[in-house]
């Protein structure tokens, strides 16, 4: 009998097994989920499909794609295996639907099938059938039924259920009796489909002629071939409790948290029995309910209880049906059903399982490169078990979901900078929508691998570098440095010249590693002050990147450079007479008698001059500004004083050492050009001879007559004018006539001038001393700037104020323009006027006489002067011997 079974048993494994695996073979999936169906019990090593075929991959590609299966759930895996051959998929471990998914309709297995070479995932889902391998068991051999005799025919009695733990039609139970005549079975049909079987009763009992039955109760479920068990019925036969118990409802149902506690109270079940006394005693108790069931709860047999006596699992069982019978003292069961509905409560994180991770990746990857796949599970159902992700952290990664829920995709969310970071540590946070959330959490690292796309950065984009003058041939001048964000080669730098200003490349060079910037040659502040050249860094990538900045290289300044005196000229006794100066014996203390003017070629406190007087007959006499090199009077000129000064002047520049230069002015203290002309008489002597002295007196006589001439003329124009001149003969009287040919003397910019002024002597040679005569006595007085062509001005200038130390002019005195100051000359803004002889002494603090006839001028006349009159005089005067100073700054008068 029992190898009989096994034979029916084998043949219908084979007869279920065939059409699965046909099944399984012809199953292909939607893109990224295969579904296979196999029957359960197969042992180890079963084919279930032909994974890689059905993934479209090739035998030739199985090698290099390496096909594997992966899931979160460890003891699913264990269930099936890939062979790496041929790709077949594999039974690992014999398969039973009961304990993989116990009473459930459907069961399957769900697990993920990952290739490399490109990295991709596909589900695979196996379902699981179920084969008739459970026969139908009652929970006792032997089934008590007690019916008293006063029941009469047509009483149906419950009678226990078995249980099948297959699932579908293998389940399905009927139910068969042994033939009686005072018994028949019925079969009552649930609402969930299950036959309720009944004992009728057809016949009338007597105890008296049979007090107990033994019939055999046999259940059958519907597979093929059919299974079936058997349970003894003995039934007693009693006196007449003619009410059996009735329960206030069939059917209670009832929720409970799965966390709820132990000893938490489920429901009340309650029972009436319309018999009196012990017929009419209701105790409770559970009917045919599985073991499982028993452990977590308990009812109590007075009051119908329910209560809960072991912690609940949701994600175990989410429900459970208790049967609750009522009997009466007399042995009447009533029965009715509890139902317990399992509420989900979100006790379970999320679980991420990190499936394969890509590092590193190169920083010039793509956005959307796949670095890793994860799969994210929760046990809980509901919203409890809906998960969400997200990163935690500064990354340019993003999740993207599978189009099957759990999976994840991380890819690059945005392009990747290895110098910005070189790693990037993120955190996949899983959170349930549970009250209050539970999350779960997994660590990503991700290394980003060089790529050459920095360019090396200077420190600084224009560098500037300061070089004393004189500096030795190879002295370092600065030291460049560019960096690179790379790394390795692409982060090593070297350097060279890439150009610079015209001649500037002799100059200097440029180490290739370190970025040292050396002299070639030694500089010289006077024929370069400053040059730039441009240094270019590159780095070792493929391709190079490279950037320049610019070096400005400014040289110092070295006193190596004395004082070179412009004013008065330096030998110039030697070429020809030595210009002087003319002083008047009335000249108070403060009286400007000249001012020596040097430059020096040096720059900054090497060319600040100073100007002292080492020689002078009488010390103190004269005195000289320490910075603006004007020789003044110190005191009031007196009678006793010599007639003839010689003045030695030392130039100093401020360098160290200081370096120096000297000056030499002859002075004559006269109060007229002829109270000097002995002087001057006794100087010439020896150096002119009388055929040239023949020839002055004889100008300076042509040139007086010239004088008186213009005079008369000024004279007869007056009356004239008086009398209502005409209007073409009023610009006779202005001031307004020109020295022709005035020249001006070089503009030294080389150095540092302290003050600037405008000299101005005339083209044509000088007349010597000797050859002048003394003027008539009405012949005025007149300033220097007057006589040159400049015109006065109508009031005086902001920049005309005296400065310290020079004497005011008068009020009444007309104010000509000054000449432009010089930037350093604390004292620019003093007037320098004109002492030259023929002029006096009140000229040269830059006053003149009126020259009007009478000395005064009249109401509504226009000013008039001698001097305009000489003025006029002049171009009839023949050409005078040009001044054999060098420099023509000679203060002896020449005119043409």
């Amino acid at each position: 009998m029992a190898g009989r079974q096994r034979q029916s048993r084998r043949r219908a494994a084979g007869r279920v097994l065939l059409p699965a695996l046909l099944l399984g073979l012809c199953c292909r999936a939607a893109a990224e989920r295969i579904r296979y169906a196999i029957p359960e019990e197969l042992g180890r090593g079963s084919l279930v499909g032909p994974l890689a075929r059905d993934l479209g991959l090739s035998p030739a590609e199985l090698p290099a794609r390496k096909l594997r299966v992966a899931t979160a759930a460890e003891r699913q895996l264990k269930y099936f295996s890939v062979s790496a051959g041929s790709g077949e998929l594999y039974v690992s471990e014999r398969l039973d639907r009961e304990e993989m998914c116990g009473e459930a309709a459907s069961c399957s297995v769900s697990f993920e099938a990952l290739v490399q070479n490109p990295l991709n995932v596909f589900h695979v889902e196996v379902a699981i059938q179920d084969v008739n391998d459970n026969s139908p068991v009652f929970s006792k051999a032997a089934l008590d039924l007690e019916i008293g005799e006063w029941i009469p025919p047509g009483a149906r009695f419950p009678l226990e259920m078995a249980e099948d733990a297959d699932v579908g039609s293998n389940s399905l139970l009927t139910y068969q009796l042994t033939s009686h005549p005072s018994f028949t079975l019925a079969m009552i049909e649930g609402p969930d489909g299950s036959k309720q079987p009944e004992l009728v009763l057809e016949s009338a009992l007597d105890r008296e002629k049979q007090s107990s039955f033994q019939l055999v109760l046999t259940a059958v479920d519907g597979g093929d071939p059919p299974r079936s068990g058997t349970a003894q019925l003995c039934i007693n036969v009693t006196d007449a409790n003619d009410n059996a118990p009735v329960f206030a409802q069939d059917r209670y149902r009832a929720s409970l948290r799965e966390d709820a506690p132990p000893g938490s109270t489920v429901l009340h079940v309650s029972a009436s029995d319309a018999d009196a006394g012990t017929n009419a005693r209701i105790t409770y108790g559970f009917g045919k309910t599985p073991a499982k069931v028993l452990q977590k709860f308990v009812v109590d047999a007075e009051s119908g209880t329910v209560t809960l006596q072991e912690a609940l699992d949701f994600e175990e069982t989410r429900g459970y049906t208790l049967l609750v019978e009522a009997k009466d003292g007399g042995g009447l069961v009533a029965h009715c059903k509890v139902e317990v509905e399992v509420l989900d409560v979100n006790d379970n994180a999320p679980e991420i399982t990190v499936l394969s991770v890509s590092s590193p990746v190169a920083e010039d990857a793509p956005v959307g490169t796949v670095v890793a796949l994860l799969n994210v599970i929760d046990r809980d159902a509901g919203e409890n078990g809906q998960v969400s992700c997200e990163l935690s952290g500064e990354a340019p990664l993003s999740l993207v979901a599978s189009s099957s829920g759990g999976s994840y995709k991380v890819v690059t969310a945005s392009a990747l900078d290895r110098e910005q970071a070189a790693e990037h540590r993120v955190t996949v946070v899983a959170r349930d929508r549970g009250i209050p959330a539970l999350s779960g959490r997994a660590a990503l690292v991700l290394e980003v691998s060089d790529v050459n796309d920095n360019a090396p950065v200077f420190e600084e984009a224009a560098y500037s570098a300061y070089v004393a003058e004189n500096n030795a041939a190879g002295a370092p001048v600065l030291r460049v440095r560019a960096r690179d964000a790379d790394a390795g080669a692409n982060g090593r730098v070297s350097y060279w010249l890439a150009g610079g200003s015209a001649g500037a490349a002799p100059y200097v060079s440029v180490e290739a590693r370190s970025g040292a910037v050396y002299a070639q040659r030694s500089f010289d502040y006077e024929q370069c002050r400053e040059f730039a050249v441009a240094v270019r860094a590159q780095d070792g990538g493929a391709p190079a990147r490279s950037s320049t900045a610019t070096v400005r290289v400014f040289v110092l300044d070295r006193n190596d450079n004395a004082p070179r005196v412009l004013w008065p000229a330096a030998g110039a006794g030697a070429a020809g007479p030595a210009p002087f100066e003319v002083v008047p014996r009335s000249a108070e203390a403060g009286y400007l008698v000249a001012k020596v003017v040097a430059v020096d070629a040096d720059a900054g406190r090497n060319a600040w001059l100073s100007y002292e007087l080492v020689q002078a007959p009488e010390p103190a006499l004269f005195r000289v500004g320490l910075h603006s090199g004007e020789v003044r009077t110190a005191r009031a000129v007196s009678e006793r004083d010599a007639a003839k000064q010689r003045l030695v002047a030392v130039v100093k520049d401020h360098g160290q050492p200081a370096l120096s230069a000297t000056a030499t002015l002859h002075v004559v203290l006269a109060e007229s050009l002829q109270e000097a002309l002995p002087e001057l008489s006794e100087r010439a002597a020896g150096a002119d001879s009388p055929a040239e002295l023949q020839f002055y007196l004889v100008l300076a006589l042509a040139l007086l007559s010239a004088l008186f001439l213009l005079s008369v003329a000024l004279a007869v124009l007056a009356r004239l004018r008086r009398a209502g001149p005409p209007a073409v003969l009023r610009c006779l009287g202005a001031q307004r006539f020109s020295v022709a040919g005035a020249a001006f003397p070089a503009d030294f910019c080389e150095g540092t001038l302290p003050y600037s002024y405008n000299l101005c002597v005339a083209p044509g040679r000088a007349v010597a001393e000797a050859a002048w005569l003394p003027p008539p006595p009405p012949l005025p007085s007149l300033a220097a700037e007057e006589l040159l062509g400049g015109e006065p001005c109508g009031k005086r200038s902001p920049s005309s104020s005296a400065g310290a130390g020079e004497p005011p002019a008068e009020p009444d005195a007309p104010q000509v323009c000054e000449p432009a100051r010089s930037r350093s000359s604390p004292s620019a803004g003093r007037s320098r006027r004109a002492s030259r002889p023929g002029f006096s002494a009140a000229a040269g603090h830059g006053e003149r006489s009126s020259g009007c006839p009478g000395g005064k001028e009249r109401a509504g006349d226009p000013p008039c002067s001698a001097s305009s009159q000489a003025a006029a005089a002049l171009p009839a005067l023949p050409k005078a011997a040009r001044s054999a100073s060098p420099q023509g700054f000679s203060r002896r008068p020449s005119f043409e």
